[in-house]
């Protein structure tokens, strides 16, 4: 009986462990860019370079340590400053090294080379979001987690349903249309961020107050996937990035749709809101900037403290100071008034006057931020 126990507790762990290992991918990702299938390339012949090295210096010392072993009665030979060995282990390493350093500067090289470009996009990194600027089309957007909150924080201990993009999904991903080159403007608003897609061999470092540039030319239409792999703060894992290459018809569709939906959402400067509606704006800032730090109920993590409760968001006497934290920011929280308009600021103070245990009844109007800007 214990037998057929232990045997079907293998069987049944073998099973899992084949599960685990289906998606399992011993190597890069497939390259659909020229500088891709390069970088892969080049990755390859330096493994076998470098295997190589490996088997020759690793079989000669086991040789050795067998063949001239005490135990079968050899001596150490004493020898020293043998200038043939020495003129071998530094011109052949040398020539090692030449030969992995050749291929690899051409690649590096082709890597920098940003002329020609068909369009440009600048990407701005933002703790924990990517700002996409289409230079040429007038197409400006955020890209944030699509993922929902509850799913991979799961304070209540539940095992939510998670799709086969858990992490790596988007509400607004980058479209490009196959076969262009594209020039990226790389920079960031708060710390070191950095931008990668492995299917296009990018990986550029996003910095405050510089530029970096890349580039990549997709020849094949489909979803690219990617993440910022630099240690930003503690949302640095929720950052993915996803891109989009589809056809030139499509492309130009996509800009179309995109200039009218910006159109739509443009803010009247000058509109006087109600609380009901303001409020239901500002829960929608909210939950897209804010509630990643101090969480949807307002209730805080770690060094981000409650909204909800708190001096600053439910006392009447601190509403100015609110206004002003939100504006300008503080410690690990960004200045609102460099990416949020009027509106949205406006209505995210309010929200947070006026929700959780929060009950201040203030109201604050776009003209109100307008004039605390100044």
């Amino acid at each position: 009986m214990k037998n057929r126990v232990s045997r079907s507790l293998a069987a049944s762990l073998a099973l899992v462990s084949l599960s685990a290992l289906a998606e399992y991918q011993l190597n890069l990702q497939q390259p659909v860019t020229k500088v891709g299938r390069e970088v892969y390339d080049l990755h390859s012949f330096l493994l076998y370079i470098c295997g190589a090295i490996f088997v020759v210096v690793f079989g000669l010392m086991f040789y050795s340590i067998i063949k001239h072993r005490k135990a079968a009665g050899h001596k150490a030979a004493n020898f020293h400053e043998s200038t043939k060995v020495e003129l071998i282990w530094t011109i052949i390493p040398v020539l090692i090294l030449v030969g992995m350093a050749y291929p690899a500067t051409k690649v590096v090289l082709e890597q920098k080379n940003t002329a020609g470009a068909n369009m440009t996009i600048k990407i701005t990194g933002y703790q924990w979001k990517w700002g996409y600027d289409y230079l040429e089309d007038g197409v400006s957007f955020h890209s944030r987690l699509k993922t929902p909150q509850e799913q991979y924080e799961n304070f209540d201990g539940q095992k939510p349903t998670r799709n086969a993009d858990y992490l790596l999904e988007v509400d607004n991903p980058v479209v490009v249309p196959v076969g262009k080159r594209i020039r990226l403007l790389l920079t960031a608003n708060d710390v070191i961020h950095s931008w990668w897609v492995p299917a296009f061999a990018v990986k550029q470092d996003a910095i405050p107050g510089f530029i970096r540039d890349a580039w990549f030319q997709a020849d094949k239409e489909g979803v690219y996937r990617g993440q910022c792999v630099e240690l930003c703060g503690k949302d640095h894992g929720f950052m993915p990035i996803v891109v989009h290459v589809v056809s030139e018809e499509k492309y130009k569709a996509w800009v179309e749709e995109q200039k009218k939906l910006m159109a739509a959402n443009q803010d009247d400067p000058n509109k006087v809101w109600t609380l009901p509606d303001l409020q239901a704006r500002g829960q929608k800032v909210y939950e897209a900037n804010c509630a990643v730090c101090h969480k949807s109920d307002g209730k805080g993590q770690g060094a981000f403290p409650a909204l909800d409760g708190s001096k600053i968001a439910g006392d009447k006497a601190h509403k100015d100071d609110h206004v002003h934290l939100v504006l300008q920011g503080k410690n690990a929280m960004p200045a609102w008034a460099k990416t949020l308009s009027d509106t949205e600021i406006a209505a995210v103070i309010t929200y947070e006057r006026n929700a959780w245990g929060n009950k201040t009844g203030d109201l604050l109007q776009p003209a109100d931020i307008k004039a605390a800007r100044k």
